[in-house]
């Protein structure tokens, strides 16, 4: 009977602390969106496939001017913007959700 209290207790705040620290953190990283079936839809059929012809343009353009960006010194720049970026939207993202699925905070 001494034994079953604490355990008890323990397996309770274990179960119940995932709850409350997703849904009052506040910290961006933690909140879920919830989107509705037509922003699912209306992302499936036309945002993610204009998105991946906006990273493979993208892409193309990359190679197009990096002879120029390398002089420059702008590699790294043109790239997340012409590339990377587009890339994140159309593949990180989960399905009708407005911002991405993974942020790295560094």
């Amino acid at each position: 009977m001494k034994l079953l209290r604490p355990v008890a207790l323990a397996l309770l705040l274990s179960v119940g602390l995932p709850a409350q620290a997703n849904s009052g953190s506040g910290d961006p990283r933690y909140t879920i969106q919830n989107p509705p079936a037509f922003a699912m839809i209306g992302d499936l059929l036309i945002a993610r496939p204009l998105l991946l012809a906006a990273t493979v343009i993208g892409a193309g353009a990359f190679v197009v001017s990096l002879p120029f960006t390398a002089l420059g010194g702008g590699v790294g720049d043109a790239g997340k913007a012409l590339v990377v970026d587009p890339a994140k939207a159309t593949f990180v993202r989960c399905l009708g959700c407005v911002g991405e699925g993974f942020e790295r905070q560094e």
